[in-house]
């Protein structure tokens, strides 16, 4: 089968031939039709999410968000079958289940869901890492209705889901962005969008916001004490999530609660996605959708923060 792998950790991910992965008892196999990029497709490509708890088996397939149909079912019972067209969400490369490629074997007790109608492929594709840590992040903010909600990074795939789910709420969504983005971000239900090449980022929310906002996600700073100058903006008693994994070692004001955010995918969440999606909503941003031989220049584009919305790779 053809795939997108990395011969080594910080080798260019290039196109190679691979044998197609057997299904083992409770798995199935996936024949993909769409996979969707995510950065931490090119973050495990150069190695930066390494445990180095378990080995890894070069060659490296990139990528964990996958849709197609049901290819081929292991042993023992299974809740799919053969030709049902599903969507999902691997364990990742790490897990020796890479999504740019034609094939993909999965637990079928893992973040794998069945499409329903009126969920096209392509866009079934885009939901699950991105989706699944905006619903995730909305329930761990505890934001009900009404709070000010500052998204920096806003954007890309998990700000747009973002903003969309969290204006559903009713609250006030201060999109922090690079560009001109109002038309797009305001469709997707932001109050305020804050180009961040235009004017300073304090400024803009103070004015909007002028005792702080009630709430703070990051999806761009990389460093704690670049978290910690975007958390300043948040109100006393107000929360303040990464998900860069700097949260820990940032100077954060006393009465302010930092969060590292970690995606825990499952299914059921899923569904719910889904389903909003379906039933009109929740959009799906898709950016731009290219071949599978581009995959490697897409990856250097998301890389550089050239991304808005989804990128679709089509195999």
């Amino acid at each position: 089968m053809r795939a997108i792998a990395v011969s080594a950790f910080r080798a260019d991910p290039a196109l190679v031939e691979m044998p197609k992965p057997e299904p083992e008892a409770g798995e199935v196999r996936v024949r993909i039709e769409y996979a969707a990029l995510n950065p931490c497709d090119w973050q495990a490509a150069q190695g930066s999410l390494d445990d180095g708890l378990a080995p890894r088996v070069f060659p490296l397939v990139v990528g964990v968000d996958f849709a197609g149909r049901v290819d081929m079912i292991g042993s023992g019972g299974n809740r799919f079958r053969v030709g049902d067209q599903v969507f999902g969400r691997t364990a990742g490369p790490a897990s020796g289940a890479g999504t740019y490629c034609d094939y993909v074997s999965v637990p079928q007790d893992s973040a794998i869901t069945l499409v329903p109608d009126g969920l096209p492929l392509r866009s079934a594709a885009a939901l699950p890492s991105a989706g699944m840590t905006a619903a995730e992040i909305l329930e761990i903010a505890v934001l009900r209705g009404h709070e000010s909600l500052l998204v920096i990074g806003a954007a890309g795939g998990v700000g747009s889901y973002l903003t969309q789910l969290a204006s559903a709420r009713d609250v006030r969504v201060l999109a922090a962005v690079r560009g001109d983005e109002r038309k797009r971000m305001a469709a997707l239900g932001a109050t305020v969008t804050i180009d961040t090449t235009d004017r300073p980022l304090e400024a803009a929310v103070r004015e909007t916001c002028p005792d702080g906002v009630d709430a703070l996600v990051d999806l761009v700073s990389t460093t704690p004490d670049a978290f910690a100058a975007r958390a300043a903006l948040v109100r006393g008693g107000g929360i303040a999530l990464t998900t860069r994994g700097v949260a820990a070692g940032a100077a954060l004001p006393a009465d302010v609660t930092g969060i590292d955010f970690r995606l825990e995918p499952t299914p059921v969440l899923l569904d719910v996605l889904a389903e909003g999606v379906a039933e009109g909503a929740l959009r799906v941003p898709i950016d731009i959708e290219l071949p599978l031989e581009k995959a490697p220049q897409a990856l250097d584009r998301n890389r550089t923060g050239g991304a808005r919305g989804k990128t679709v790779i089509v195999l």
